[in-house]
């Protein structure tokens, strides 16, 4: 019998044994095929335990992460999506550069209509941030 999701050319999806991957550079975001590609429609990933290292002190940052897309030929596959985000855990950057390295990041894999980013930080020292970004085929 063949595998479904190796015949999809996904390789994370089904496998338990998958390691967490070190760091962003070491991750795989892995896409299928869109099945209604002659529609627009959104999907919405939200990873409300997103963690990251702030650079300067070595302090962890949480966030909720949500992503917003309408793709065009590929979805994202989110197991790949799970891992790259956690992958963040270790990863020292500020928390607008992880936003905007997101959204590079998925448009790269996945090529969408369009895309945007926001995270939501917790507070630190009395200061919540939120970073925004987006990214469209038209402009």
């Amino acid at each position: 019998m063949t595998d479904p999701q190796k015949d999809r050319g996904l390789s994370l999806l089904g496998t338990s044994k998958t390691p967490l991957p070190a760091s962003p550079e070491d991750a795989t975001i892995e896409v299928f095929a869109n099945q209604s590609p002659q529609r627009d429609y959104t999907i919405t990933l939200d990873c409300p335990e997103f963690s990251s290292l702030c650079p300067v002190t070595g302090q962890p940052d949480t966030a909720r992460i949500i992503i917003e897309y309408v793709p065009d030929a590929y979805c994202l596959e989110t197991k790949s999506i799970k891992l790259y985000l956690a992958s963040y855990r270790n990863s020292p950057a500020f928390n607008e550069e992880i936003v905007n390295r997101l959204l590079d990041d998925l448009v790269a894999a996945c090529k969408p209509r369009t895309m945007h980013v926001r995270g939501s930080f917790s507070p630190r020292g009395g200061i919540s941030l939120t970073a925004e970004a987006s990214y469209s085929q038209k402009s």
